[in-house]
């Protein structure tokens, strides 16, 4: 099946959008991967990220363990960078409410320290089993203490649309909401905006606090366990999901999911050498860099925050695409849930200062298409030969201005594990 889903130059260019007045962009970190870390690591990341446009880091910390150690490090270091930080505690584990006020409490003055409308923004990933009380004791403990706390959690279990009013209902504590679905939901279809527009809609209504919406370029996982392993389609999310930020929900923060969290394949931060990742993500995360997705959100952070799409200075072609065919048999992990959604197909996103034809090659198959100026995307199919290697050029005026290759071949042999991350590389 051969994509093309083309941002016209013309009418992109005449497009003003109206972005909500915080328009600020997080990225999901996760804190359980820092136990390595040394002040150096924490000032290579917020370098990196700050340097396409991302405003912080929401902090995904699990336990009161060596995480909690980390922050120290963290907030001198976002403090020193101007960089933003605020908390997202991990409710899939056990918290005690006393802790989760004792980190608040330690980092609320910092100048690092995230707010919304002069109060303290926390998040979650989880947390609506705990209760409304809990999260009203949470606030109430910090208020005495002088801490206003926006409270914007993502309830996970709150992704049908029909179902935000009961949110509002059931929980009066919450100020605010971060939707945090941003793959499509066991199914072979793109995700809609259905729920990200019922809760903004519920949170603007009668709360005062931001509604977030999340944006991630991937969704695959393969632990090894019967919950664990599955693969969401995701081909063109690193594109559609922005579009549908930009052009159509306008939330007040987008949080990308996420810049670390390397086991469901959707990290666009470096692969930290000393970071453990266990027995079974090493087998699909190792050689499968994500660096260039960050040129990706570079355009279309710029393009939510200034409610103008960007002009390219510089062509490139960013460019993913998967190892193995899905119905390629491997010696072992298992074969992941929706294994049969993901497109056997290279996909390419285009970003140029003008019109050009953009070719991709692999094999015996090959696909053009006329890219306008800015960001369009096209693909190409996998080939029936074995072991190729995609080719991509940029052509304008008749010639080759830009082209190179992959670094992975497509193989339909030879598969030691399941793994549907795909590679990601550029021609620039």
């Amino acid at each position: 099946m051969v994509l093309i889903l083309a941002l016209l130059g013309a009418g992109a260019a005449m497009l003003q959008l109206q972005v909500a007045e915080a328009a600020s962009v997080f990225a999901h970190f996760m804190v359980q991967n820092s136990y390595s870390y040394a002040a150096s690591d924490w000032e290579s990341d917020i370098t990196t990220a700050a340097g396409i446009g991302i405003d912080g880091f929401a902090l995904n910390i699990a336990q009161n363990d060596y995480e909690v150690d980390r922050l120290a490090d963290a907030f001198s270091v976002a403090e020193q960078q101007h960089f933003k930080l605020f908390f997202s505690f991990d409710m899939s584990y056990s918290w005690a409410s006393s802790d989760m006020v004792s980190i608040v409490q330690t980092y609320a003055t910092s100048s690092a320290m995230y707010t919304w409308n002069n109060a303290v923004l926390v998040s979650t990933y989880s947390g609506e089993s705990y209760g409304d009380s809990f999260w009203s004791a949470f606030k109430s403990t910090l208020a005495a203490d002088g801490i206003t706390v926006i409270l914007t959690p993502a309830f996970t279990s709150y992704r049908d649309p029909s179902d935000a009013d009961s949110l509002m209902s059931s929980f009066p504590s919450i100020d605010g909401f971060f939707n945090w679905w941003s793959w499509p939901a066991d199914v072979d279809a793109n995700l809609t905006t259905a729920t990200d527009l019922a809760y903004q809609a519920v949170v603007k209504s009668d709360r005062t606090g931001p509604f977030i919406m999340s944006v991630s370029p991937w969704q695959f996982k393969n632990l090894g366990t019967n919950d664990s392993d599955w693969v969401e389609l995701s081909d063109t999310l690193w594109y559609y999901r922005w579009l549908q930020a930009i052009q159509d929900v306008k939330p007040d923060i987008v949080e990308i999911v996420t810049w670390n969290d390397y086991a469901e394949s959707h990290y666009i931060g470096e692969i930290n050498p000393n970071v453990d990742l266990g027995d079974q993500a090493p087998n699909y995360v190792d050689g499968f860099p994500h660096t260039y997705w960050r040129n990706v959100a570079q355009y279309f952070i710029s393009w939510y925050k200034n409610g103008s799409t960007p002009t390219v200075t510089d062509d490139q072609v960013i460019f993913w695409y998967r190892g193995w065919p899905k119905d390629t048999t491997c010696s072992t992990g298992s074969l992941p849930r929706n294994y049969e959604y993901p497109v056997d197909a290279v996909f390419a996103l285009s970003l140029l200062s003008s019109e050009a034809t953009v070719g991709l090659y692999i094999g015996s198959n090959s696909f053009t298409w006329d890219a306008p100026a800015g960001a369009s995307i096209g693909s190409v199919p996998f080939p029936s030969e074995d072991a190729q290697i995609p080719y991509i050029e940029i052509v304008r005026d008749g010639t080759t201005t830009k082209s190179g290759y992959g670094s992975l071949n497509v193989t339909q042999s030879d598969c030691s594990y399941y793994n549907f991350n795909p590679w990601v590389g550029i021609i620039d």
